[in-house]
């Protein structure tokens, strides 16, 4: 995550509802971590050489640039009314959505985005953005979606890997600013139950085994709560696969974070099944932290 204190949070809209709930998100967390937002719409308009400008016959304040500027300024004072003081701009780029956010993504502290904007399928619960963007930003990614329990706790899915050790600072930091407990949940399998049906052996100790993957969970999180004093963590091994374990206890979390790619999965994958599996079951926000930064 970038460290500089003059990274903003960075916040894109396309002019739909779940843009505009994003903004509101992406304000909040600006104000608490102290930074200023910065509202981006990607316009690809001039990509597909469409033009732009009102046509000479056009009446005053036509045009799909104008319309742009129309949708960035409504953002700005939506930011501006959920958090009276924070320092808001908005620009236009031109370019494909997904490709102005990671473009912006090197020099944010966070990137925030609705789950669907328009033009989406009805059919995926997620759209192309969110998941393109999850998958290449260089900086934490917030993806707005599900319900907003301001007083539950933040959740992380933590599995050993660098991802999720990352996630957890995150998360840590998350938690104390927003004045909640973090719940730090390792979903763990049985050794044998690797085949679609989950075959177990005869005979085994699960008490034994809850125990050991809990010291497991405690070793992944040493010194986290020494960073951060005022942290208040709970632990949590849960038996189950993990992105059905995290989805459903995101039933009552205001957020949960996720790495971006978790231990065991094939390197070649810029996000990871359980990352896109919470992305896309996750009942609150969702954050995806990579580990390239």
């Amino acid at each position: 995550m970038n460290s500089a204190n003059s990274a903003a949070v960075v916040v894109g809209v396309d002019g739909s509802e779940p843009s505009l709930r994003a903004v509101r998100l992406a304000a909040a967390e600006a104000t608490r971590r102290r930074r200023p937002l910065r509202v981006v719409h990607g316009f690809i308009w001039p990509l597909l050489h469409v033009p732009v400008s009102p046509a000479p016959d056009a009446p005053p304040g036509g045009g799909l640039r104008h319309q742009a500027e129309e949708l960035v300024a409504a953002a700005v004072r939506e930011a501006e009314a959920t958090a009276p003081g924070l320092a808001v701009s908005g620009e236009i780029i031109d370019g494909e959505a997904a490709a102005v956010l990671v473009g912006e993504s090197p020099a944010a502290a966070l990137i925030v985005l609705g789950d669907r904007g328009l033009g989406g399928f009805a059919s995926l619960v997620v759209g192309s953005v969110a998941v393109q963007v999850a998958a290449y930003a260089d900086c934490p990614v917030l993806v707005a979606r599900g319900a907003e329990r301001p007083d539950e706790p933040v959740l992380v899915g933590m599995d050993g890997s660098a991802a999720s050790t990352l996630a957890a600072e995150f998360a840590a930091e998350t938690a104390v600013a927003r004045g909640v407990p973090l719940v730090a949940v390792h979903a763990y399998r049985h050794p044998a139950s690797t085949g679609p049906g989950d075959m177990q052996p005869l005979v085994y100790d699960e008490a034994r085994l809850h125990d050991t993957e809990d010291e497991v969970l405690a070793g992944s999180l040493t010194g986290l709560t020494e960073r951060h004093p005022e942290l208040r963590l709970i632990r949590r091994a849960v038996h189950g696969r993990a992105g059905a374990v995290l989805a459903e206890a995101s039933g009552s979390a205001q957020l949960v974070v996720v790495g971006g790619q978790g231990r065991g999965e094939v390197s070649g994958l810029l996000l990871g099944s359980v990352s896109q599996s919470v992305l896309h079951h996750a009942q609150c926000p969702v954050v995806v932290v990579r580990a390239s930064r």
